[in-house]
């Protein structure tokens, strides 16, 4: 059974201001807790119905600081996801450092992404093509949220995300920076030449007048229909496509 003090702590970690201050954030659902348990992320509290802590192996409990046996009723009650019938981690925040990239790494650029659905979405596609490290403006959700984290499907373990001012950030590199647009050269055609950044803007707005004048290379992706515009997570996995096929 959890206590009414332990719901509620639970509870308020969906609102960011709370995360903050305990600098902890929540995972949720079976598969994605049991990668979180294998991970070097550090579990402060597990809970967990009988039947997912029996399936737990002695060496991961013995990494959790907290475990509190729950039944399904009592999960979904202090869930913020809809079918969760297992398992519910609370996990310390790690301290982020801006990436060290090699001249060959590429790296994701978010500008004001606002959606917690498409940056959990660039996160795993970052994932699947072996893109390690996202930089994105302090505008960006947040990517602790159970909306971002739960898009992710586990792939924030292996991509880490550095809040920093874009402006700043692009200042200092000297790297190629290639920037989405609707006018561009085509990147089907494009041959992506040793790493670099690649700049996905806001939903609605695009890049930002701030972070355009960095931009190195303009590129886009052809329109053969009459769709005003691409998701961002859409066009994120459309560039990362056709950049691992060129390299």
């Amino acid at each position: 059974m959890i206590s009414k003090a332990k719901s509620r702590y639970i509870k308020e970690l969906q609102v960011k201001k709370y995360r903050l201050a305990e600098q902890c954030f929540l995972v949720q659902g079976a598969k994605a807790v049991y990668e979180t348990l294998a991970s070097d992320y550090k579990i402060h509290t597990l809970v967990g119905t009988a039947e997912f802590l029996s399936a737990v192996t002695s060496t991961s409990l013995s990494r959790v600081n907290e475990t509190i046996e729950v039944s399904e009723k009592e999960l979904t009650a202090i869930s913020s996801v809809e079918a969760n019938n297992s398992a519910l981690a609370v996990v310390r925040m790690k301290i982020t450092k801006k990436p060290i990239l090699s001249s060959a790494d590429f790296a994701l650029v978010l500008d004001d992404i606002r959606d917690p659905g498409n940056l959990g979405t660039i996160i795993r596609t970052a994932d699947w093509y072996g893109i390690g490290n996202i930089i994105a403006s302090p505008e960006t959700t947040d990517v602790y949220s159970p909306k971002v984290i739960n898009a992710t499907m586990g792939s924030f373990l292996r991509v880490e995300v550095f809040y920093t001012p874009l402006d700043d950030f692009l200042k200092a590199s000297s790297r190629i920076v290639y920037g989405t647009f609707l006018d561009g050269e085509n990147v089907h055609k494009l041959n992506f030449d040793g790493g670099g950044l690649i700049v996905i803007g806001n939903e609605s707005r695009g890049i930002s007048a701030g972070v355009e004048k960095f931009i190195t290379h303009r590129i886009t992706i052809p329109r053969w229909g009459m769709a005003e515009s691409l998701n961002a997570s859409t066009a994120t996995a459309i560039v990362l496509d056709n950049l691992k096929r060129r390299l």
